[in-house]
């Protein structure tokens, strides 16, 4: 008999990057992103993982790039604004070719007008955010 699981698409998206094999998650607290941050905390110390909230946004994704550079799967997740703030290490991950999984639960507006609902106004930004000529995955 298969075993169902009733979720969230956060806590499905961190299940999912727990079994794609991330070890790594550095994070800081955003609607509607949160729950892919509790979910890692609660489930990367079980297989031997690591959790780590981070001070902003900025931080996140430096950690995640580090975390990448010593051989980790690493991830964040964050939504609008908080992508807006990642935008120079989304660049100098993509110059040096560092892999990393960035997830931007999207919102609606471009700030903390309508935090809880769901949008997809930030796929432009997702695509073209950041400074060169490179490829993104959006």
């Amino acid at each position: 008999m298969r075993e169902f699981m009733l979720l969230q698409g956060d806590e499905a998206c961190a299940l999912g990057a727990i079994k794609a094999g991330c070890r790594f998650f550095a994070g800081y607290p955003i609607t509607p992103a949160t729950e892919i941050a509790e979910t890692m905390a609660r489930e990367l110390p079980k297989i031997g993982g690591t959790f780590i909230q981070m001070e902003d946004e900025i931080a996140s994704a430096a950690a995640i790039i580090g975390a990448s550079l010593a051989g980790e799967k690493s991830m964040t997740a964050t939504s609008g604004p908080g992508f807006s703030l990642m935008q120079e290490a989304i660049g100098y991950a993509a110059m040096t070719e560092t892999p990393t999984v960035i997830v931007n639960v999207q919102r609606g507006g471009p700030s903390t007008g309508m935090p809880t609902k769901t949008a997809q106004g930030d796929i432009m930004q997702a695509r073209w955010g950041t400074h060169g000529d490179h490829q993104i995955i959006a």
